[in-house]
């Protein structure tokens, strides 16, 4: 394994070419995901005809150099203007945009690129040297299993809540209500479109998103401007180094294994991904914390959390692509088609029948997360002059972005709309003190959840205590009952504390 892996590293460094494709790749993966609606999947779907011409080896490499780049520049319009560029960033919005807003926008960014970093590289260790036994384990997952799984995910509501757990569920329930919409995804069955033809294919989680997050707080900014409720960002401010000391790195470090597991854990599990990873591991940083109180205040905590955990699951979703041929999601898939582009069948067989090309890819994967380093370093000051844009010139630039990242997502105006409309909702959200996050848990989660229950009814013929025979679903319902109470009894706490006052 070490003598494939030190051959691929010298198939990758010893083609100018490839490393230059592979920088190039980097650069336009960081400017696709930091645009809102301009993901990975789609930085990858435009190169894609390119790489039919170029070698096995370099066309693949230039494809999961997009995968990185794009999956770690959702970080910086999350922090410096509260609008994910990617699903995987949600929650960097949660601590990254208030450090943004107390001038350590810097300090944040610089927090998301390193830890960015180390996640991608710890997934790859994984993806290398434990592949073939994780993917042995996930073989075994049916529908039961992705059901508990899920369950337990949306417990984690609770955690999310903020201040008032029934506002938190609340929330949650609307984001799996509006997941709703659309056909049903087993049986095909129009919900909630009242027979309109563009309900039919529900609501994409980027217009969800960008809808939320982006123009709600456009709306509350505009709204703002030229009162005292109006919050400006300091951006005169010295940043040395990536902006944090060596204690508050060696602080982080439980706190980095715990969030690259998860991201890897869930990267590994087909159809769920970095839009749930990054929400899992801040959702258990805050649990597992100190000072839960000061998650959403701007602590570095949060930002390491999302960001290690996202970029884990780089490492994670290979491992089934590879090791299975099974795509977990959107991106892979787009690998996956790759692969096949240049004869190359993922699967069991792979590591025998095309080891020179796996191990020069993970050579690239490497190679391509130092460049993001370096790439994001270096433009770190360049970034943050973002915040200087006056507001009146920063916000309409900021509308057209969306809307040409959601007309781009499908090539539909219907999907400008849908953001406009989920605005309004994260506006009025907002306005009246209900959390965001349980709204983009639920949404996201929803399909998983009733795909995998309705299957599970089906191949049990109805029975739903059937969850009970499958070992690996108990330990994950048995997860989501503890959480369930552990979170009601922290309620229970602050309530008894808040009436003492």
């Amino acid at each position: 394994m070490l003598l494939d892996l030190a051959t691929g590293f010298l198939t990758v460094i010893g083609d100018p070419i490839c490393i230059a494709l592979i920088f190039i790749g980097v650069v336009v993966g960081i400017i696709f995901g930091a645009v809102p609606g301009l993901t990975a999947t789609t930085a990858i779907a435009m190169f894609l005809p390119i790489t039919y011409s170029l070698s096995a080896t370099v066309g693949i490499s230039l494809l999961v150099a997009l995968y990185i780049g794009g999956i770690s520049g959702g970080l910086i319009s999350a922090i410096l203007l509260n609008m994910p560029g990617t699903p995987s960033s949600i929650a960097t919005c949660f601590d990254g945009r208030p450090m943004a807003l107390k001038g350590e926008a810097g300090k944040a960014i610089g927090v998301g690129i390193v830890f960015s970093a180390i996640g991608t590289i710890l997934s790859i260790a994984a993806l290398i040297f434990v592949a073939p036994q994780l993917a042995k384990l996930t073989i075994k997952f049916g529908p039961w299993e992705y059901f508990a799984v899920t369950l337990f995910s949306l417990t984690l509501i609770a955690s999310l809540a903020g201040k008032s757990i029934i506002k938190g569920l609340i929330a949650g329930v609307l984001g799996m209500m509006f997941a709703t919409i659309g056909l049903a995804p087993v049986d095909s069955v129009s919900r909630f479109t009242f027979g309109s033809i563009e309900l039919s294919s529900g609501f994409d989680v980027l217009t969800v998103l960008v809808g939320l997050y982006a123009i709600s707080e456009v709306i509350n900014t505009a709204g703002s401007l030229g009162s005292n409720k109006n919050m400006e960002v300091n951006t005169n401010f010295k940043i040395k180094g990536f902006g944090f000391s060596l204690s508050e790195f060696k602080s982080q470090t439980i706190n980095c294994l715990r969030s690259t597991l998860i991201g890897i854990g869930i990267g590994i599990l087909p159809g769920i991904g970095g839009s749930t990873s990054n929400i899992l591991a801040y959702s258990v940083a805050k649990n597992q914390s100190k000072y839960p109180e000061k998650f959403g205040t701007g602590i570095i905590d949060g930002v390491v959390a999302s960001e290690t955990a996202n970029n884990a699951t780089i490492g994670g979703a290979m491992i089934p692509l590879l090791t299975l041929g099974i795509p977990g999601d959107g991106v892979t898939a787009m690998l996956l088609g790759g692969f096949v582009l240049h004869g190359i069948q993922p699967g069991p067989l792979i590591f025998t029948n095309n080891a020179s090309v796996v191990y020069g890819v993970f050579a690239a994967m490497v190679i391509a997360t130092i460049a993001m380093l370096i790439f994001e370093f270096l433009g770190i000051r360049l970034f943050v002059k973002v915040l200087s844009v006056p507001k009146n010139i920063l916000l309409p630039m900021i509308i057209i972005l969306c809307s040409v990242g959601a007309f781009a997502l499908n090539n539909r105006a219907f999907d400008i709309l849908a953001v406009i409309l989920f605005g309004i909702v994260g506006y009025l959200l907002n306005k009246f003190e209900y959390p965001l996050p349980p709204f983009i848990l639920g949404f996201v989660l929803q399909e998983t959840f009733e795909i995998n229950l309705r299957r599970g009814l089906q191949y049990a013929q109805g029975n739903i205590f059937a969850i009970f025979n499958q070992p690996i679903a108990v330990v994950f319902v048995c997860g989501a009952l503890i959480s369930l109470i552990l979170s009601i009894r922290k309620q229970l706490k602050i309530n008894k504390a808040k009436a003492y006052q």
